[in-house]
């Protein structure tokens, strides 16, 4: 399934209003990594409080030990600070990379703003290296529009 044909379910699963937000992100991981096949772990991380870190929200994938993440570390910490979309083609070559899996080999992530704040960030990792393009990109910030909508 192509990523535009996706956008209408993405959008029909987080307009369930009778579904619980959470749930509702959960459902929307579970569908990216389905049906994408380089999409081998998929997460939310949001602004945990008043505090510079990130805390986990819904994911699927490979538990992680990454639950809380100061801002700063690693690639979605990078991006808490910066609000900019950061692509790692191979994650062995990032310094401020936090380890996950050894099968991870690229990672994308990609801010969600709500009223112009940076509120947290949909986390993609792959366990084959490079396979992310610019359609990717551009897919995953129309999720995070849509994700900012119910938040």
């Amino acid at each position: 399934m192509s990523l535009e044909e996706l956008k209408p379910q993405i959008q029909s699963i987080l307009n369930d209003s009778e579904s619980e937000v959470n749930n509702r992100l959960f459902m929307v991981c579970e569908l990216l990594e389905a049906h994408i096949d380089y999409y081998n772990w998929v997460g939310f991380y949001f602004k945990n409080g008043d505090k510079n870190e990130l805390k986990l929200g819904p994911y699927v994938g490979e538990p992680t030990d990454h639950t809380i993440i100061p801002f700063g570390k690693g690639i979605c910490g990078q991006v808490a600070v910066s609000s900019e979309n950061f692509v790692v083609p191979d994650v062995h070559a990032q310094d401020n990379y936090l380890s996950c899996s050894i099968t991870v080999k690229a990672e994308i992530v990609v801010p969600i703003f709500v009223n112009g704040e940076n509120i947290g960030q949909i986390d993609i990792d792959s366990s084959t290296i490079d396979p992310f393009t610019e359609a990717d990109e551009r897919f995953l910030e129309f999720v995070c529009k849509e994700v900012a909508k119910i938040l």
